[in-house]
Order: structure tokens, then C-alpha cells, then sequence
């Protein structure tokens, strides 16, 4: 390709479609756990769900990997789907109900330009909760791009929020 290209700077990527070995359980984390809502059943092997009644932000299929094992931690594949909170409040609120609940974490992050709470889902899909801090707070190398990074997340700090 000879002329250079830039998708659209307001471009999104709009939803994520897994393979689910039991859609009840996805279900079960998604939605009784997470807070997601079912928008629609297509059937009884598939189910899109969402925040805020946008059409779907999350598809769920058995078609192919109806009990089927997780995918290998060291094959190709999908490393984790990021889920964007609006407020470091709601973050907060997240990790309160997750902790609640005693479903385990497989980490938390401070990435100078987000906050992020790791863990799976019920298939080993790897989930990120997070927040952006605010865009003029990002830290910058020297070159102008973006110094990001992984530091411990100060969940103490995080959960005064909640006060």
C-alpha cells in the first residue's frame, strides 16, 4: 500500500463476541456479577448483552464451544476484553462488589494513564475494569509519546472513593 492511512481518531471498536463453554455461567458473571444486561437471547446458544441499553457491548456463544475447555494460557488467542468505566467512583464500586462476592482477582494496575482491575471469567477469557485518568494527566516520555507502564495499583487509595 503506497498512500499511508489513519482510521478515524473517533472510530470505537464496538463489541466483543466470545465463545462460552456454558452460556448460563458466562451469563452468571457477566450479568449477576459484572451488572451487565441480556438485550436479547438468540436462542438457547447465544446472548448479547449490555450497559445502558446500547444493542449489545458483549456477545456470548456455545455454537462452537459448548463445554469445551478454556483456550491454552500460551496459544494464540484473546489476552483480556477491556471494560471502560466513566469514573474512578465506579471503579471503586466494582472492586467493592467483586471483592464482595470473593470471585478472585489476577491483578490490579496503576498504567499512569489507567487504573485497572484484572481477572477471568468463568472460560479464562482474560476481563480488565478500568478507568482513564484524565487525557492531560497521561505521562509523556521525552519524544511526546506516552510513558505508560504497570505499577501497583493503590487499592486503598482507589476505595476512598467510596467515602
Amino acid at each position: 500500500m503506497s498512500t499511508p492511512y489513519k482510521i478515524p481518531s473517533q472510530t470505537r471498536i464496538g463489541h466483543v463476541h466470545l465463545k462460552v463453554a456454558d452460556l448460563k455461567r458466562a451469563l452468571a458473571f457477566y450479568c449477576d456479577l459484572l451488572g451487565f444486561e441480556i438485550t436479547t437471547m438468540y436462542g438457547e446458544d447465544a446472548a448479547f448483552i449490555s450497559a445502558g441499553g446500547y444493542h449489545h457491548h458483549i456477545g456470548l456463544n456455545t455454537w462452537y464451544s459448548k463445554d469445551g475447555e478454556p483456550a491454552s494460557l500460551h496459544s494464540a488467542g484473546l489476552f483480556h476484553t477491556a471494560i471502560l468505566y466513566n469514573e474512578r467512583k465506579e471503579l471503586a464500586v466494582i472492586y467493592k462488589r467483586i471483592s464482595e462476592a470473593s470471585y478472585p482477582f489476577t491483578g490490579f494496575a496503576d498504567h499512569g494513564v489507567s487504573e485497572a482491575l484484572y481477572l477471568d471469567d468463568p472460560d479464562g477469557n482474560g476481563v480488565e475494569l478500568y478507568w482513564d485518568n484524565p487525557r492531560e494527566s497521561w505521562p509523556q516520555k521525552p519524544d511526546g509519546t506516552l510513558e505508560m507502564y504497570s505499577r501497583t495499583l493503590d487499592i486503598e487509595d482507589l476505595l476512598s472513593e467510596l467515602i
